[in-house]
């Protein structure tokens, strides 16, 4: 991975070894209005994942997943707070709801559904151990950086699944090459920890459908729900458009990333420099523009007006021209792919939209709790990654 700060010694240690060495808040889009037909809950939990958190809300107030709305997906290793709507109508209910892992803050009534993105962003308190010798030395040194020239706005791994292999699933989606998706699907044996699913995986590539499904973990229901329609006779395309449209298109979206922090750690380090041709995008606003003259607009990016954006692929997405444009459309074409790929049939096409490059840290505050360990405390636009900027100070 290329670094904004490679020139800067990083500061080594480690983070969540405890859900509480990770803990983040959400920075809500507006306020409650006090009154509507639905409740904004404000939960805290620990140690589960949103769709977990989800989950226990339908089950416990007895409604649909559609009737649920939500802002952003929070880690399940962390201790986490962020914004849930659910009905209104649910309000004596959530008295007599056990949640697991979980506590309602305070509740509020809104007019309308909490949508995913509806957030402004996110803060961040993270402990690191095990840091090295001048750890708070090297990290202030590091968030200096950052703070006048940005964090590198790339996806990380968190973005790619258990395996890694999120991306790849997308593209093969796009390849239409769908017998190699569904051997994706299933796992690299080599890769895979848990020795049932692993059993599982090794018998799938010995083309042994029923001792897959019988070794299958029941948890992975996507996995055993491909592999049944396979027994029933079904093609691998059609096994594979079986699946829930909202996991393909979290594979096409984790493609899209992919190619994105490709060509982000293209333009290291100089994240901040305007070519013509290039399509910036306005931090007051989130509107987009092509760069006619670069040395005009350049004073711009240089006070973090705007910053050059690199393209979540898709087919109606902008496209730059001149260099930037040459080195996206170059991209593209080593992946085997076209703005026409994301076009996609049932469902699951993928018009695209532009991202910056980089993302402004604000709030910023380091202190020493231990000999050995520091607090970082920062915030983020929304769609930014904390594993980012831990990326340039842990390096």
């Amino acid at each position: 991975m290329k670094l904004l700060t490679a020139d800067l010694p990083g500061t080594g240690g480690i983070y969540k070894q405890e859900a509480q060495d990770f803990q983040v808040e959400e920075i809500p889009l507006y306020p409650c209005s006090g009154v509507g037909e639905h409740l904004y809950l404000w939960i805290e939990k620990e140690g589960i994942s949103t769709h977990e958190l989800l989950n226990q809300l339908k089950k416990e107030l007895r409604i649909k997943d559609r009737e649920i709305g939500y802002a952003g997906l929070k880690d399940a290793r962390a201790r986490t707070r962020q914004m849930i709507s659910v009905p209104a109508r649910c309000e004596k209910k959530l008295q007599q709801a056990r949640l697991r892992q979980a506590t309602i803050i305070n509740s509020n009534r809104h007019g309308n559904k909490l949508r995913l993105g509806h957030l402004a962003g996110n803060r961040f308190s993270i402990r690191l151990r095990n840091v090295g010798p001048d750890g708070a030395k090297r990290a202030q040194a590091i968030l200096d950086v950052l703070a006048s020239t940005g964090v590198p706005n790339r996806f990380g791994e968190q973005r790619y699944g258990l395996l890694g292999n999120s991306a790849n699933l997308g593209l093969l989606l796009l390849q239409e090459n769908y017998q190699a998706f569904c051997r994706e699907l299933l796992g690299d044996p080599a890769l895979i920890r848990n020795t049932q699913w692993q059993a599982a995986a090794t018998a799938y590539r010995a083309e042994n459908l029923s001792r897959c499904l019988e070794l299958l973990p029941q948890r992975m229901r996507d996995e055993r729900r491909l592999v049944q329609a396979l027994m029933a006779g079904k093609s691998h395309q059609q096994a594979a458009l079986s699946l829930p449209r909202n996991l393909l298109r979290l594979y096409l979206s984790a493609c899209q990333s992919q190619l994105f922090d490709q060509l982000l750690e293209n333009r290291l380090p100089n994240l901040d420099q305007l070519f013509d041709g290039d399509i910036a995008y306005k931090h007051e606003n989130g509107a987009c523009f092509r760069v006619e003259s670069a040395k005009i607009e350049q004073p711009r990016a240089e006070r973090f007006e705007i910053s050059p954006t690199a393209p979540l692929f898709g087919f109606k997405a902008m496209q730059a021209e001149q260099k930037p444009g040459a080195d996206e459309k170059e991209c593209l074409t080593n992946a085997g792919l076209s703005y026409e790929s994301w076009r996609l049939k049932e469902g699951l096409a993928m018009p695209g939209e532009r991202r910056p490059l980089r993302a402004p840290i604000q709030n910023i505050n380091l202190s020493q709790p231990a000999e050995n360990q520091l607090l970082l405390e920062f915030s983020l636009p929304k769609g930014s990654y904390a594993t980012s900027v831990l990326a340039e100070i842990i390096k």
